[in-house]
């Protein structure tokens, strides 16, 4: 009887495990999903920032309250559902100035683990692209010393901005 009890919590052990393991991403860990806003990483830049007016189907401008051109943004979002990270989407927000330079690239929301994507800032991966154009940044690369230890999360942050800087530049304006 003993035995046949112990079977059983064993096939229930067993049965259970699916259920609970099917809400885990890579590895043994819970993705958690970390929200940002992209309006918000905007006002970073360009404090005085009132909206985004949608330009084309690739480019935003920011303007102030005075409808003033304060500088440009494009969003690989409606194009990164295919590009998986280590555990979901990593859609990526890149804002430029007037001149059209690339003032800062960061991820939008996304449920990757937060401690890799705070190496890839330290270690300035999302700066390589920073302080160039649109064209010169298609042929960045990033170093490998700044993505050493995230490679599945680098890796689909840089296809989701290659995949929108080349969509800025055939729909450049």
């Amino acid at each position: 009887m003993k035995q046949i009890a112990l079977l059983y919590l064993f096939i229930l052990a067993q049965s259970i495990n699916p259920i609970f393991s099917q809400h885990k991403g890579n590895g043994n860990e819970i993705p958690v999903l970390k929200e940002i806003s992209g309006f918000q990483e905007v006002k970073k830049i360009f404090p005085q920032a009132h909206e985004l007016a949608q330009m084309n189907d690739v480019w935003h401008k920011i303007v102030d309250n005075q409808k003033q051109t304060l500088g440009y943004c494009i969003s690989s979002k409606p194009y990164s559902e295919g590009i998986k990270g280590y555990h979901a989407a990593t859609p990526v927000l890149i804002i430029l100035d007037k001149e059209k330079t690339i003032k800062r690239v960061t991820l939008l929301s996304h449920y990757e683990t937060q401690s890799y994507v705070e190496m890839l800032k330290q270690n300035n991966f999302f700066a390589s692209w920073e302080g160039k154009t649109i064209k010169d940044a298609m042929n960045a690369k990033a170093s490998p010393d700044s993505y050493s230890g995230a490679t599945i999360t680098a890796v689909s942050i840089r296809r989701n901005i290659d995949i929108i800087l080349r969509k800025a530049y055939e729909n450049r304006f």
